[in-house]
């Protein structure tokens, strides 16, 4: 019998190389390891192909690539076998619009409206002249007129195929391509065309209305059902800002769960809460991971890092060189380019609405969109919640609204961005329309933020890699230990079941990779003097020059993070990063030639002879690279909430960017770095601990704060779980050492004796000497060895 709670997850991305089978067969392990639940990537039907399965196809069906339905059963009962249950990805904003695999959506391209499937897809019907636009076409309609061809009751066009709308397919082709619910065309006009809502600006999903309550229990019957049968035991729903009203979506899953264990894939802002009407256990961790990561981030040492970067790079500050100006300049050009289609719906809905109200009439078109955008680009969280949460208003702030009429010539005109914010706000109607327009506002701004922040501003504002992740706040990277201690004790008063990661299928470096360039912000002189170096290097015969400055800063802090590595893996993570950057290069309109300049320069740089410089560097540091990386682990084991590892990261795990950690998983330590064996007896030894007493980690227990006295009082994290547990770790290590290591540090242990658990044999009370508990390893993790399960747990 699985516990009602996790007490630790295990991430599985599955995909056709790596089914239920192989998930199966890796159940012992995992379950020795000491997890509670397996974690499993989306498991109904996808494209073809798909590494990653966020692309549903047929919510009806578990996936066949990786087993079908009795290959997930039989998942299940190992996993049960074993004492474990299972956990699954959920993907309810969206499927693939893949009409080839995607029946609902065919159905509704043949039939257009009166289809059955209209109400699952949010399609602008009153756009494009009561048609879809499919833009799937690689030139203008009339280039590719020869690759069209009817065979039979379809339309084929390479590998697409497109259903015939009755009474059709014996017209001439151009009469025939009228006729269609359904307009190809090429596919540039997405941007500005697109009538129907996408997961971000990526056309090949479309977004699903499970708002609908008949959409929602065709969507979720499958998933559902696995619940009630007991083969699945837990959920995690992917973007839930997606969708028109998060709030009500969760409670009526909840109530169709009975309850079971959820987390939601929020991406909270620094200092913003999860809204407590949600009925869920927390989130998937990227709050918990920011908090981790900046513990072991030195101020002082970013702020060297950030003018280092500037001086290096000599990005002006809207380009890269100052973080609030480089986001407000992305958010810019995504709301008005990538995002215009989104704009100019939301505009007709405005235009539409202050029509109909006497206090809002006379605004134009333009006015209404461009207050629009204004308003869009100063949300400071990824969606303002008009339900379930925080009054939107604290967010579309008056002071906001103020900022934006600024951009305005005419007052007059200015006053189009207070029609448009009370829309937002939902303090103008409350009938259909006026919801529909407040949500889909807010479900442009999640979109916006995504795109502008995570896929834009990170790749241009990167003094510090390691700060780059989503949720992060890469203008203060560093987390003071009184903060954390204040996040964690608020977690467990709140949720306490929360999820916590530190890598996962989406973290742009895995939490290794951001140990090792995090000490670089406890040596920003040493880095200076091997930037100097290198460049050199490069410049005169040891290498291919950069193309740009920036490019070579992010290459070169990624290898002191990834290590010796093969120039294709960092090839493909630089030009996706040159890519999403957009300053040289972009995914719709490439630069053969930049991006074959970087090609070149990562190859023979980075990973090449020069690179030799950025290794000697990091094996001088390795000591303190490896206590960040036992450091994060140890916190991320024993810190409120459930702890979710990635596959692979039970050993040392250095990924980059997808598909580099999509890689089928594999578990065991070979080609691992040095720190496998360890951080493998780490996690095990936690893990273990959590399963055998929950009740000191979970909602009924408690956490601690243990400060260290004396000199190195700083470099020490310290705390307690429920009286029975004591956990520090060392911070900041070289700068410790520089200031003369531990001497006299003490930390003051709760009453009672205490056995280490790490380093076997080895007992402690009273006031310990830092440097003495710290004698093998740079972390601690102390059970008491008075009262009930102490020495259970120490055996």
């Amino acid at each position: 019998m699985t516990p009602q709670h996790p007490t630790a997850t295990y991430r599985l991305q599955l995909q056709p190389d790596f089914g239920f089978a192989a998930a199966a067969a890796a159940v012992p392990y995992l379950a020795s390891l000491g997890v509670s639940h397996l974690h499993l990537s989306p498991v109904l039907e996808a494209v073809p192909g798909s590494v990653h399965g966020y692309d549903v196809v047929d919510h009806a069906r578990v996936r066949e690539e990786l087993g079908g339905e009795e290959g997930l059963r039989a998942l299940a009962r190992t996993a049960r076998g074993h004492g474990l249950g299972l956990v699954v990805d959920v993907v309810p904003n969206h499927m693939a619009a893949s009409v080839r695999h995607n029946g609902p959506l065919r159905d509704v391209l043949r039939h257009g409206p009166s289809s059955p499937y209209a109400r699952w897809f949010d399609i602008d019907w009153a756009a494009q002249k009561g048609r879809v636009l499919l833009p799937v076409l690689a030139g203008h309609v009339g280039d590719e007129l020869d690759h069209l061809a009817v065979d039979g009751d379809v339309l084929r066009y390479y590998e697409h195929e497109f259903p015939l709308r009755d009474g059709t397919r014996e017209l001439p082709l151009p009469r025939l391509l009228d006729a269609q619910w359904y307009r190809l065309s090429w596919w540039r006009l997405a941007r500005t065309e697109l009538n129907y809502r996408r997961f971000f600006t990526i056309s090949d999903l479309i977004g699903v209305r499970v708002e609908d309550p008949e959409v929602f229990d065709a969507t979720h019957a499958t998933v559902l059902r696995l619940l009630r049968e007991g083969v699945v035991d837990g959920l995690r729903v992917d973007h839930p800002d997606g969708l028109a009203d998060p709030g009500a979506y969760l409670q009526r899953l909840s109530e169709a769960t009975g309850g079971r264990w959820t987390v939601v894939e929020k991406i909270l802002a620094d200092g913003e809460r999860l809204p407590a009407a949600w009925p869920v256990a927390g989130t998937t961790g990227y709050d918990a991971l920011r908090h981790v990561d900046g513990l072991f981030v030195d101020p002082a040492g970013a702020d060297q890092l950030l003018g280092l970067f500037r001086r290096f790079t000599g990005a002006a500050a809207d380009q890269g060189g100052e973080w609030q100006a480089t986001a407000r300049r992305t958010a810019r050009r995504v709301v008005t380019h990538e995002l215009a289609a989104e704009v100019d719906r939301l505009t007709r809905e405005a235009v539409a609405l202050c029509a109909e109200e006497p206090g809002l009439r006379d605004h134009a078109p333009w006015a209404l969109r461009a207050a629009l955008c204004e308003l869009l680009v100063r949300v400071p969280v990824y969606r303002p919640y008009a339900t379930g949460g925080a009054d939107p208003g604290t967010v579309l702030t008056a002071a906001a609204a103020a900022e934006a009429e600024g951009a305005f010539a005419v007052p007059e005109e200015a006053r189009a961005v207070g029609a448009v914010r009370e829309l937002a706000l939902g303090r103008r109607g409350d009938g259909p329309r006026h919801t529909a327009f407040r949500d889909r506002f807010a479900q442009t701004a999640s979109a916006l933020r995504a795109k502008s922040v995570e896929d834009a501003a990170f790749y241009r504002f990167t003094p510090l890699l390691s700060a780059l992740e989503v949720g992060g706040s890469p203008e203060s990277p560093a987390v003071p230990a009184g903060t954390f201690h204040a996040y964690c004790a608020r977690v467990q008063r709140d949720w306490p079941y929360t999820s916590t990661a530190l890598s996962t299928h989406d973290t742009k470096r895995s939490a290794d990779v951001r140990a090792g360039i995090a000490v670089l912000t406890q040596c920003p002189e040493r880095w200076e003097a091997l930037l100097a170096e290198v460049t050199e290097r490069t410049a005169h015969g040891g290498g291919t020059s950069a193309p740009d400055p920036q490019l070579a800063w992010a290459a070169w802090q990624s290898v002191a993070g990834l290590g010796p590595a093969e120039p294709e893996r960092l090839q493909q993570a630089m030009l996706k990063h040159a890519r999403e950057a957009g300053l040289f290069t972009t995914w719709t309109e490439q630069d053969a030639a930049y991006e074959s300049a970087v090609r070149d320069f990562v190859a023979s740089g980075p990973c090449g002879p020069p690179g030799d410089a950025v290794l000697r560097l990091t094996a001088e540091l390795e000591p303190h690279v490896r206590a960040n990386v036992l450091g994060a682990a140890l916190v991320h084991l024993t810190m409120p909430g459930v702890p979710d590892l990635y596959q692979g990261t039970e050993y040392d795990y250095r990924a980059l960017v997808d598909p580099d950690n999509r890689a089928p998983a594999r578990f065991d330590a070979k080609d691992g770095g040095p720190h496998s064996a360890e951080k493998a007896a780490l996690t095990g030894t936690a893990l273990r601990l959590r399963a055998e007493h929950p009740e000191w980690f979970g909602g009924a227990g408690t956490y601690e704060a243990l400060p260290a006295e004396g000199p190195g009082a700083a470099h020490c994290l310290g705390y307690g779980r429920s009286g029975r547990v004591v956990v520090a770790v060392t911070r900041l290590s070289l700068r410790l050492a520089g200031a003369g290591g531990w001497r006299d540090t003490e930390l003051p242990l709760p009453a009672g004796e205490w056995s280490e658990l790490l380093v076997p044999g080895r007992r402690f009370s009273g006031r310990v000497r830092v440097a003495e508990l710290f004698a093998g390893l740079p972390v601690a993790l102390l059970v008491s060895a008075d009262g009930p399960g102490g020495r259970q747990a120490t055996g």
